[in-house]
């Protein structure tokens, strides 16, 4: 509902008597609000404001009030409904009259009470014919006390048209002074403050009943790129999309259960936490399955594809849930278990849920210990690179060398870099430590050359979030100039599912980069639902098997028969491939049936140090009048 003055003034009358609701109708539906909102007004500009003659004159012009908007209810638990439903409909009252006696139900002073737990902003005036009613015991029932009035009965028309215009007015103008304290500007959802506010409020009720509560903490899936990508403008549309998405999917029944469509949450049980992040507060859980049962509605009504201009956009989100009082028992734990949850959802599958569990704490203590030592690891000088030999499995040469990043952090000693380089990716430091990876490998390979050592190229592993910047290109071309590396001896291997995220975006970005005279590898190929159809489309040059499937192929028919097929097309589309994680001679007399080019793996060898790289590198040159068997056994030793 609007704010604006010219609206109508929402009001509520609760009494049993259908008289009384008859003399109320009468007053506020039979008589114009003009003059009484006209004398309202002069009567405050004379007691708090000078204003210019102009300002007076202006003041004393017509003025067309839109007049009163009464709902009558003849009991307390039906006010209780009738404000509830206003809610749901984002239609508040701003004034509500409540008779305080009304046999046989519930009194005013019940109703009182629970209207404020539904809207804490509502004027509520009490009327009473006796004169034991204390205001003081119904203030400490539905707080603050400069919210409820009192009305002695009989009274006068002028004093409920008269009392109803004022407390609308104060209504009016504390709703938009909380809108701008406790409210997005963008969504118009509830911000932090107000849900955290809400948040302690719910736990303590839960607390009080013996009730259990959950929090479902929401972030956006790669939000950052349609803003980088589509603009700021987009981002905010695609922001108040799925805050909508969200008020629609979320529902509550009178218990606080969730999948009754005719009720809606309370203010700050849905909120906006800043940026993509959002938060969901389900107050009464019947058991804590349904918090995963709303996390997954919530998750299918953002997935499906949001038309924002001329672009389809996909968003999904991965959601973090907490319960009380298993996850904790205040707001702030609770806040931040479940927003640990999502980080574990985000990281295992994006667009997924998950429970909080006691060993997150462990491990996202142990992710912030590797994120502090990474941030200073290049200036401390603790990265090395390792250099796996990629073997044409056809002569028994080497054909390349892969550059394999190692971390041996002065406080944590050697990390894996499964372990450290997501962390690098989500805390964007994987620029700067990419940038030094390609630029060392190049080096290294740069000295090989110059001694005349026998291999074909150097091969480095690219993020996928330093893949994704325009400029990557020329950073490559700048390293190259730099280190006086021929581009034909530098392979860069893009990941599957990088390729896959944005196929327009890698065509793109492949093309740049082939045109600088480099070779371009697709690395865990078939862990990412490409084709070959459409593999036809980008420049690349290698396509490197995943382990997953060369580790079985002696075990495992599909697995045996997946690999001689990629083999086989990658041989009629004119692309090299290179099978990862050979280990046993049974594996590498597959490939060779298969007449795969390359392979590396533990059987071939192990990562090595650049000095050792380099005498196996002498050992192959020496051995290269031998036959292929006789090169294999001299390598493997």
């Amino acid at each position: 509902m609007s704010d604006s003055n010219a609206s109508p003034i929402r009001v509520l009358i609760v009494d049993d008597e259908a008289e009384i609701r008859d003399a109320y109708r009468q007053i506020l539906l039979e008589h114009e609000v003009t003059q009484e909102m006209v004398g309202f007004r002069e009567l405050r500009s004379r007691l708090f404001n000078r204003k210019n003659p102009a300002e007076t004159a202006r003041q004393r012009s017509p003025i067309r009030a839109a007049g009163f908007e009464p709902v009558f209810c003849d009991g307390a638990q039906a006010a209780v409904t009738a404000v509830k439903e206003g809610l749901a409909r984002n239609e508040p009252f701003a004034v509500v009259f409540l008779d305080m006696r009304m046999p046989p139900g519930p009194d005013g002073a019940w109703a009182a009470t629970k209207i404020r737990e539904l809207d804490p902003a509502v004027e509520i005036v009490i009327c009473t014919a006796y004169s034991d009613v204390d205001p003081c015991e119904i203030g400490g029932l539905a707080p603050p006390e400069d919210k409820l009035s009192y009305l002695q009965k009989p009274f006068h028309p002028h004093e409920i048209r008269q009392l109803t215009i004022a407390l609308a007015s104060k209504w009016r103008a504390e709703r938009r002074i909380v809108r701008l304290a406790y409210f997005d500007a963008l969504t118009g959802l509830p911000n932090r403050e107000q849900a955290h506010s809400r948040l302690v409020s719910a736990i303590q009720s839960a607390a009080d009943n013996q009730r259990t509560l959950a929090l479902l903490y929401l972030d956006l899936d790669n939000f950052k790129r349609v803003n980088d990508t589509l603009g700021h403008a987009v981002g905010d549309e695609l922001l108040r999309v799925v805050a909508e998405r969200l008020r629609s999917s979320l529902r509550y029944g009178g218990d606080g259960a969730p999948g009754d469509a005719s009720a809606s949450p309370r203010v700050g049980d849905l909120a906006r936490l800043g940026g993509d992040e959002f938060l969901v507060l389900l107050p009464n859980l019947r058991n804590v399955a349904d918090a995963g049962t709303v996390a997954e509605r919530l998750i299918a009504a953002l997935r499906e594809p949001v038309q924002l201009a001329m672009n389809a956009l996909v968003v999904t989100p991965s959601v973090g849930i907490a319960v009380f009082p298993r996850d904790g028992q205040d707001a702030e734990t609770l806040l931040r278990n479940a927003d640990l949850a999502m980080y574990f959802a985000k990281r295992r599958t994006p667009g997924t849920h998950a429970y909080f569990d006691v060993a997150m704490n462990a491990t996202a203590l142990h992710r912030f210990t590797i994120e502090e030592q990474l941030r200073g690891a290049l200036e401390r000088d603790e990265f090395t690179l390792q250099f796996q030999p990629q073997f044409d499995v056809r002569t028994g040469t080497i054909s390349g060398m892969e550059a394999l990043l190692r971390w041996n952090s002065t406080q944590l000693g050697a990390v894996n870099p499964t372990e450290f380089i997501p962390v690098a990716e989500e805390t964007g430091l994987i620029h700067s430590i990419g940038k030094w990876v390609l630029r060392k490998a190049c080096e290294q390979a740069r000295l090989w050359r110059d001694e005349g050592l026998p291999f074909q190229r150097i091969a480095v592993n690219v993020s996928g979030r330093q893949f994704a910047l325009a400029e990557y290109p020329a950073e490559v071309a700048a390293i190259l100039e730099e280190t006086g590396l021929e581009p034909s001896r530098l392979e860069l291997e893009i990941t599957e599912s990088v390729v896959m995220a944005d196929e327009v975006w890698a065509q793109k970005a492949i093309n740049e980069l082939k045109q600088l005279g480099i070779s371009l590898a697709i690395d865990d190929f078939g862990t990412g639902y490409s084709s070959f159809g459409r593999l036809r489309h980008f420049s690349v040059d290698r396509l490197k098997i995943d382990r997953s499937f060369v580790s079985s192929v002696t075990e495992c028919n599909d697995d045996r028969a997946i690999a001689a097929a990629i083999i086989a097309m990658s041989r009629s589309l004119r692309i090299n491939v290179t099978a990862e994680g050979v280990e046993n001679f049974p594996q590498l007399a597959f490939l060779q049936e298969q007449e795969c080019q390359d392979a590396q793996g533990f059987l071939l060898s192990r990562p090595l140090a650049a000095e050792a790289a380099r005498e196996l590198l002498r050992r192959v040159n020496e051995a290269s009048d031998e036959s292929r068997t006789q090169r294999l056994k001299v390598i493997i030793g």
